[in-house]
């Protein structure tokens, strides 16, 4: 979900655009609290969601009336027993048994503006055709300690969120809100929160929604992450102690690369190129592998040759890069055509 966040050009000082510019943002334990779009006409990933969605709320009734409990109240007209008087539950206005809405709403002048806190529960609304099963397995599995409607309104939100976090991360940032203010316990939970909070340049709560997230499960996926957060709160020595951390030494070679990067990163913002530049030689610049990682990895390298002057190097590994980005996730090709046209 997140390869376009991990292409972007590193820089030697805070971040541009208000986000770290310098790494990427891996998924915990190798998913995405997004998970894949089944198939069956789900939103693609990236799409906002779909015009004339309902309310959160109407979603909310509308879970009530599945085909089976329809067929329920069949049998109770067969057997005599007449529908409750307005509505399913105690009377309550709404819908009655048969599923059809009685349009009952609370006067205009008895209405309320719902309170800051009461927004955030309520999140953005949700597509109707977001059902979430559009999450991985290991995300739902996490959800089944819950009760079977609140689980459905947080997967549902979760998978909203997965989906918008690239093309609009704050909407998506709302969303694992709403399902953090529902299922606080959970660390898939606080995981997405702090993921998306990141996507949408909310440092201080992505530093501490993914703190919380590691203490209840003990996961050290997102030590890039909040390495790169503390580089965006002009903090990269707090950087520099999480890139040294012992379990980086275990990470598989994509998590490592974005440590490595963000690691190099901290050492341009204290000003020590050299540095960053024998941290990124360290790496694997030379793989084979053709992954996205490698990418990023060989362009962070490029343009901290050509932050400390060494330009025709730079555009060797421009082209380097260049080479090997057939998802174009960087702007290497642009990069060298600007340096040749320096060099002459």
């Amino acid at each position: 979900m997140a390869e376009q966040r991990r292409s972007q050009r590193p820089s030697s000082g805070k971040p541009s655009g208000g986000r770290p510019s310098s790494s990427g943002r891996p998924s915990s334990g190798g998913k995405s609290y997004g998970g894949k779009p089944s198939s069956g006409g789900k939103p693609s990933s990236g799409g906002k969601p779909a015009a004339g969605g309902r309310s959160s709320k109407s979603n909310e009734r509308s879970a009530r009336w599945s085909p089976d409990s329809e067929r329920s109240d069949r049998r109770d007209s067969r057997s005599g027993r007449p529908p409750a008087k307005g509505g399913a539950k105690g009377g309550k206005p709404g819908a009655d048994r048969t599923g059809r809405k009685n349009d009952w709403k609370r006067p205009a002048e008895k209405q309320v503006p719902r309170t800051a806190e009461q927004a955030v529960y309520d999140g953005p609304d949700i597509p109707e055709s977001i059902t979430g099963a559009e999450l991985d397995r290991s995300v739902t599995g996490q959800l089944k300690g819950l009760p079977e409607k609140l689980a459905n309104r947080v997967a549902r939100h979760l998978a909203a969120a997965g989906m918008l976090v690239d093309e609009d991360p704050e909407t998506a940032y709302q969303h694992t809100m709403a399902a953090r203010a529902r299922a606080p316990r959970l660390a898939v939970v606080r995981e997405a929160c702090g993921e998306a909070a990141y996507a949408a340049g909310h440092y201080a709560e992505a530093l501490s929604e993914l703190r919380a997230a590691k203490r209840m499960n003990g996961a050290t996926a997102y030590l890039p992450i909040m390495a790169d957060c503390h580089r965006a709160l002009g903090k990269p020595q707090e950087a520099l102690k999480l890139a040294k951390s012992p379990s980086v030494a275990n990470f598989a070679p994509e998590p490592k690369a974005e440590m490595t990067i963000v690691e190099a990163g901290a050492r341009r913002d204290l000003g020590q190129l050299d540095a960053a530049l024998r941290t990124l030689e360290l790496a694997p610049l030379m793989s084979k592998s053709r992954g996205s990682w490698v990418v990023r990895l060989r362009y962070a390298y490029a343009d901290t040759l050509e932050a400390a002057g060494r330009e025709q190097d730079a555009l060797t590994w421009f082209h380097r890069t260049h080479a090997i980005d057939a998802d174009e996730l960087t702007d290497a090709d642009e990069r060298a055509e600007a340096l040749e046209k320096r060099l002459g």
